[in-house]
C-alpha cells in the first residue's frame, strides 16, 4: 500500500513537472523581473525604431521560466498608420523558417537513425555523388554553414526577359496544366521549374578552403530529401509531428490558401517581380518560385506559436506532455560544432558570437548576456527568435523592416533586437538588487 502512494505520489509530481513545460501566461513579477523597468525601456527602444523607419511596427513576446510575461504589439502595418498591428497577426519569418521547418524533421530523422551527420550529403541528395567538388560534404557541414556552398542563387533572372516581363515558358498569369506552382494572386510558375533550381545547385561552385559561409541553398533541397526519407508531403510531416500537436494552428507556408482571420503583415513593396505590395505571400524570391513551400524561407506564423515551437526547443523536445525530438538530439544540434574554424553555428541554429559574453552591446549578437548553451535565428524580413534553456527564456521579435523596400536598413544600424533582448536579462538583474 505504501508502495503505491509513493508511486502515485511520484507521478503526480512528474505530472506537474511536465506539464509546467508547457507555456502559460503570468506577469514579471511572478518569474522575478521588474515589470515597470521592462516596459519602459522596451516602450523607449521600440518608438524610437518607428521614428527611425527601422520598421513600421513590431511585435515583441517573451516568455520567461514557461509563463508568457511580456506580448506587446506596437506601430502599423505600414507608415501610412491605416492598421495597428495585433496580437495574433501573422508574419513571414524568412530564414527564421530554416530552424521551425526543415530542421525539427531533420532532427526527428535523426533521432530515428534515418539521417546521419558524418556521412556525405549526397547520400540522401544523389546528384551530388557525381560532382567532385560535393560528393565528400558531409550533412554536418552542410547544416553548419561549414561546406563552402554558394550563399545564394539569384533564380529570378532566369523567369524575366531583359524587359523584365516574364518568361512565358516559366510563368503563366493563370493557373494552367503544368503551371500550379504558385508564387503570387497572378503567377503561377512552372511546376518543373524547381528541376531548374535543384541543377543550378548541383552546378554551383564550392569554396575549396573550408570556414563559415552561410548559405541557404541545401536548404531548398531539404523539402524534396525530407519527403524521400518519410514517404510523406514535406508540409504534412511538419503539420502532423510537430504543427498540430504543438497546437501552433498558424504555423505553415502558403498562408493565402489558408482560411486564417488573422491579419498576414505585408512585406515589401516589389517594383521587379510581383509589382505590387508583397502580402499574404513569401517575401523570398527562391521560396517563391518554388510555390512558397521551401526549406529556406516560406513559413509564416504567429508569435505566439512561434513562442510555443521555440519553448518546445527550449526544453530539449519536449512540451506539454509529449517529447517530440530527444534532448540529446537537441543538445547535439544546438551546440557549436566548428569552434576551431572561428564558425560559432549550431546545426542549422544560429548561436551568440564566440566570446559574446565579453563584448559590448553594440558588437554582441544578440546581447551579451544570453547564455552560451542559447540558440535560435534571424530573418530578413525583420524577424528574429531565440532561446536560452540555462536561463529558461525565449524571445520573439517579428517586424517587416523590408517596409517599404529591402534598403531599409535601421533595425541594424540601431542593433534593435539586441538592445530589446538585453532589457529582460538585465530586469533579472534589477528585480534581484
Amino acid at each position: 500500500m505504501l508502495i503505491r502512494k509513493i508511486l502515485l505520489l511520484s507521478f503526480f509530481v512528474l505530472s506537474f513537472s511536465l506539464n509546467a513545460q508547457k507555456l502559460t501566461y503570468g506577469n514579471p513579477s511572478e518569474v522575478g523581473m521588474d515589470s515597470v523597468f521592462i516596459y519602459q525601456k522596451v516602450d523607449s527602444i521600440i518608438t524610437d525604431a518607428i521614428q527611425k523607419q527601422a520598421f513600421p511596427g513590431a511585435q515583441i513576446l517573451v516568455a520567461k521560466n514557461h509563463k508568457i510575461i511580456f506580448h506587446k504589439a506596437y506601430g502599423f502595418q505600414t507608415y501610412d498608420s491605416v492598421q495597428k498591428v495585433a496580437l495574433n497577426d501573422l508574419y513571414d519569418i524568412a530564414s527564421v523558417t530554416k530552424i521551425l521547418g526543415p530542421l525539427p524533421a531533420i532532427m526527428k530523422l535523426y533521432d530515428e537513425g534515418k539521417i546521419d551527420l558524418d556521412v556525405p550529403f549526397s547520400n540522401y541528395w544523389k546528384p551530388w555523388k557525381g560532382r567532385s567538388d560535393k560528393k565528400n560534404l558531409t550533412v554536418r557541414e552542410v547544416l553548419a554553414h561549414q561546406a563552402g556552398l554558394n550563399p545564394y542563387i539569384v533564380f529570378l533572372k532566369d523567369v524575366l526577359k531583359k524587359n523584365k516581363s516574364f518568361k512565358s515558358r516559366f510563368v503563366k498569369s493563370t493557373s494552367k496544366k503544368r503551371f500550379t506552382s504558385q508564387a503570387y494572386d497572378n503567377i503561377f510558375v512552372k511546376d518543373r521549374f524547381k528541376n531548374k533550381m535543384y541543377r543550378q545547385i548541383n552546378r554551383s561552385k564550392v569554396s575549396n578552403v573550408k570556414k563559415y559561409k552561410y548559405s541557404g541553398l541545401a536548404f531548398l533541397l531539404f523539402p524534396k530529401i525530407i519527403s524521400n526519407i518519410t514517404g510523406e508531403n514535406y508540409t504534412d510531416y511538419l503539420q502532423e509531428n510537430f504543427y498540430k500537436p504543438l497546437g501552433a494552428t498558424t504555423l505553415g507556408f502558403t498562408p493565402k490558401t489558408k482560411n486564417f482571420t488573422n491579419n498576414i503583415i505585408p512585406t515589401e513593396i516589389d517594383s521587379l517581380f510581383r509589382h505590387d505590395l508583397t502580402k499574404n505571400w513569401v517575401h523570398d524570391e527562391n521560396a517563391a518560385l518554388m510555390g512558397g513551400i521551401s526549406g529556406n524561407a516560406g513559413l509564416f506564423g504567429s508569435a505566439l506559436d512561434l513562442a510555443k515551437m521555440m519553448q518546445m526547443y527550449s526544453n530539449y523536445g519536449h512540451y506539454n506532455y509529449k517529447q517530440y525530438i530527444s534532448k540529446s538530439t537537441l543538445q547535439e544540434f544546438t551546440k557549436i560544432q566548428f569552434p576551431e574554424n572561428d564558425n560559432r553555428r549550431g546545426l542549422g541554429f544560429d548561436k551568440p558570437l564566440i566570446g559574446n559574453d565579453t563584448l559590448s552591446i553594440s558588437e554582441a549578437y544578440p546581447a551579451p548576456e544570453v547564455s552560451a548553451e542559447s540558440f535560435g535565428h534571424s530573418g530578413f524580413t525583420g524577424t528574429f527568435v531565440w532561446a536560452d534553456p540555462t536561463n529558461d527564456l525565449v524571445f520573439i521579435f517579428l517586424s517587416n523592416r523590408v517596409y517599404p523596400n529591402r534598403n531599409h536598413r535601421n533595425i541594424y544600424n540601431l542593433n534593435i533586437r539586441p538592445k530589446v533582448q538585453q532589457v529582460f536579462y538585465q530586469a533579472i538583474k534589477k528585480s534581484t538588487k
